[in-house]
């Protein structure tokens, strides 16, 4: 079996429909039965059983599913370490991005990296930090940007902080928040739990939401339009200086920070492009607010 194979296998078993796995795959429905029946004839057993409702996986098929995440990394650690005997900065960077660092500085961060490392590709996912430190623990990224004190055991640069603040389209009085419409929105856990935090300590009753959103932006839209107050990261606020902002503080009159953090694994300073990004974003001064 080559990497087309076990590719075959993960996006089949993720989609479990041969049509949208060889859409996925930019190949044809025949095409990825064959590869799949050569695959069933190399190892002497039915992988998955066809049925009208799309595929089914055999104990053998789940099995072989299962290794195709593992093999296919493996593939990907060979092609890389292949390339770093060249001593040349070259190849693919993956980078794990929580959302709110992806939209506000990320696009500017990547251009001045490869304006200096132009043989240097990205393939970046975003996502909430909880999922972005999993993808970097288990080696499906190469670097996290993460928002949030995650538990990460190896190597770990802070980045900056920034304030949470309340933020509203008129001014308004701490007392009277409980009564106010508010806008919630998915938060990653870490904040979410900070926020219920800071409620707990300073008000007895629960908040008056009226208003559930997705993302931290369409929130934004709606203080924006007078619709209520959210509760929001500072760098989210930055190009709306209009808003009434109060940013949170616990009983000793302190500012509650959020930290932001760039994971990655000490072994992957062994990649050229790895070492060169992560020394490159160290030396970056980024501004929250």
């Amino acid at each position: 079996m080559d990497e087309r194979d076990w590719l075959i296998l993960r996006t089949l078993y993720i989609q479990k429909n041969i049509t949208k796995a060889a859409k996925s795959l930019y190949i044809s429905q025949p095409a990825l039965t064959n590869r799949l029946q050569q695959i069933e004839k190399e190892f002497g057993v039915q992988v998955v059983i066809r049925g009208r409702r799309g595929v089914q996986f055999t104990p053998q098929g789940e099995y072989l599913a299962h290794c195709s995440e593992d093999m296919l990394l493996r593939i990907q650690s060979i092609k890389e370490n292949v390339l770093n005997m060249e001593d040349d900065f070259t190849g693919t960077l993956k980078l794990g991005v929580s959302n709110l660092f992806a939209q506000y500085l990320l696009p500017d961060l990547l251009k001045m990296f490869k304006d200096q490392y132009p043989k240097i590709e990205f393939k970046v996912t975003t996502d909430q930090s909880s999922s972005i430190t999993h993808l970097v623990h288990n080696g499906s990224v190469h670097v996290g940007f993460v928002k949030g004190d995650y538990s990460w055991n190896d190597r770990k640069h802070l980045l900056f902080q920034e304030e949470v603040c309340i933020a509203s389209k008129e001014k308004m009085e701490l007392g009277n928040l409980p009564i106010m419409p508010r806008i919630d929105y998915r938060a990653d856990p870490l904040l979410r739990t900070l926020v219920e935090n800071w409620w707990v300590e300073n008000y007895p009753q629960p908040p008056n939401v009226s208003i559930e959103v997705d993302k931290a932006d369409t929130a934004k839209k709606m203080i924006i339009n007078g619709l209520g107050y959210a509760i929001l990261p500072t760098m989210t606020l930055n190009d709306v200086p209009m808003l009434h902002k109060i940013p949170l503080q616990n009983k000793q009159g302190e500012l509650i920070l959020r930290n932001t953090w760039m994971f990655y694994h000490e072994e992957s300073m062994q990649l050229n492009m790895v070492k060169a990004f992560v020394n490159f974003v160290e030396k970056m001064t980024f501004k929250a607010s």
